[in-house]
């Protein structure tokens, strides 16, 4: 076929899907097909406009990517693509309506408030606002960004004010969350809709305090542990939440739904990732090597599976 692989971008995770797309054009060019690789940029939509090709695997993350935006561009040029439309993508890039859609189905999350920043609400009021309705420890984060981009972890009152303006700068909504201590997991899930199947739970220990930018993408800056060192009851619930997640938010054909397991061993959801990362440290691949498949072999399967729900 011929495929076009759209990454780069010009989101905060730009990097990121520099290296995601290289992973998944040597795989396409390795499977047979024809690749056109984009490095995306909106001031050069006609890249996109005047596309021929079979069908587009978005490899770009955070906004302008990972968010519905291009999702649609795709919809209203009648182009098929490689992942989640514009619903599922937008919901889930919204961590604060994703949340809304997971406390109200039963799944369990931690508690936490938003703060839209374009209704004039100055930083100093927010700090207000958090210390009202939160305890410390507790994380700031902006509501919309991906790769932990803006997000601190804030122990004492005097973290607050400068942790708020730096998710402010990335985001016209900024979330406060509680801070839950535990273990960081992830489960990724793949399938068509209705018959999606979770992969084998990932522990991800971090070498920083948490798991951050650098430990996500610099070598050696976390472990994978696959499948997880827990009990097979968590395990089951992780993987059944995962896809009851994935399924909740409309997702199509994969992503990487991420987890804390409390210290009261409560598996705790944090956020479902569309796009998840395809790079060579990324988890969705080192979830799918521990039952057999092959990066190629996942990337080619993300391909059928995307063509054949778009040509029911």
């Amino acid at each position: 076929m011929k495929i076009a692989v759209l990454y780069g971008g010009i989101s905060g995770e730009r990097e990121v899907s520099l290296s995601t797309g290289k992973g998944i054009i040597e795989a396409l060019i390795h499977n047979g097909h024809d690749v056109i690789g984009i490095d995306f940029h909106p001031n050069r939509i006609h890249e996109i406009l005047d596309l021929k090709v079979d069908i587009v695997f978005v490899g770009l993350h955070g906004k302008h990517g990972e968010d519905g935006r291009i999702q649609g561009l795709l919809d209203m040029l009648g182009v098929p693509y490689v992942g989640s439309g514009v619903l599922a993508s937008s919901l889930a890039m919204d961590k604060s309506k994703a949340k809304q859609i997971f406390y109200q189905n039963g799944l369990q999350t931690a508690k936490s408030i938003s703060l839209p920043v374009q209704l004039g609400k100055n930083a100093h009021t927010m700090v207000e606002e958090i210390k009202q309705a939160l305890s410390l420890p507790l994380v700031i984060k902006p509501n919309q960004e991906g790769s932990t981009l803006g997000l601190t972890i804030v122990n004492t009152e005097d973290q607050l004010l400068p942790a708020i303006k730096e998710a402010m700068s990335c985001d016209s909504m900024i979330m406060a969350e509680e801070y839950i201590v535990g273990r960081e997991v992830t489960v990724a899930v793949m399938g068509t809709q209705g018959n999606e199947k979770a992969l084998p739970v990932v522990e991800i220990i971090p070498k920083n305090e948490y798991y951050d930018y650098e430990s996500k993408y610099a070598p050696g800056g976390s472990e994978h542990v696959c499948p997880a060192e827990i009990s097979k009851d968590i395990a089951t619930k992780l993987q059944r939440d995962a896809v009851l997640a994935h399924q909740l938010l409309g997702c199509d054909t994969y992503s990487r739904v991420d987890f804390i397991i409390s210290d009261k061993e409560e598996p705790i959801i944090l956020e479902v990732n569309t796009l998840p990362g395809m790079t060579p440290t990324s988890l969705f691949p080192d979830a799918a090597s521990v039952i057999g498949i092959s990066y190629e072999e996942m990337v080619e399967e993300f391909v059928r599976i995307s063509l054949d729900f778009q040509n029911v």
